[in-house]
């Protein structure tokens, strides 16, 4: 419970930190590059307002990927308040297969709210939104199998309880008969 209580204490500070720090830097991404427009970057060929934006884009996304650790940590520790008031055996583990939903959630719509941002990038854009869309299928995908094995062995678990119980009482009507 302390360590808990100790570990809320660390990490809720750095995430509110953090999503500070991602907001100034959205909003620096906004007012700051029309105010280089027209300035090309000799040997690159883009303008300097758009190299601005991205930047100001990367670094608003490193933000947010603490912020989004610092937050899973805290959810986590939350969930397992939550489960264990709930009575939910730790074995099971329903709550892990409840959690790689809620991350499933999270990487749509991570990946659905950066689409746009990524494609506006000249030239590379295209190819970017296609990886960031490979990366989060390939994280769903895992999440997916790892919720399959825990609903399976749950089934399982169930399923033998159930024929414990069955074979039980066929040995008790064959004793009484």
């Amino acid at each position: 419970m302390k360590r808990r209580r100790e570990e809320i204490s660390r990490r809720l500070p750095k995430l509110t930190m953090n999503l500070i720090m991602a907001f100034i830097f959205w909003v620096i991404s906004i007012f700051v590059p029309p105010t280089a427009e027209g300035i090309v970057l000799p040997g690159f060929g883009y303008d300097a307002s758009t190299l601005i934006w991205f930047i100001t884009i990367v670094i608003m996304g490193i933000f947010l990927v603490r912020a989004l650790s610092d937050a899973l940590v805290i959810g986590d520790i939350l969930t397992d308040a939550v489960v264990r008031r709930m009575g939910v055996k730790e074995d099971m583990s329903p709550k892990r297969a409840a959690r790689d939903l809620a991350y499933i959630i999270v990487i749509l719509l991570a990946v659905t709210a950066i689409s746009p941002l990524v494609s506006m990038v000249e030239n590379i854009g295209g190819w970017l939104n296609i990886a960031a869309t490979y990366i989060a299928l390939a994280l769903i995908l895992i999440l997916i199998y790892d919720m399959g094995r825990i609903l399976y062995k749950i089934i399982e678990s169930r399923a033998e309880s159930l024929a414990e119980r069955l074979t039980k009482a066929i040995e008790e009507a064959d004793k009484e008969s």
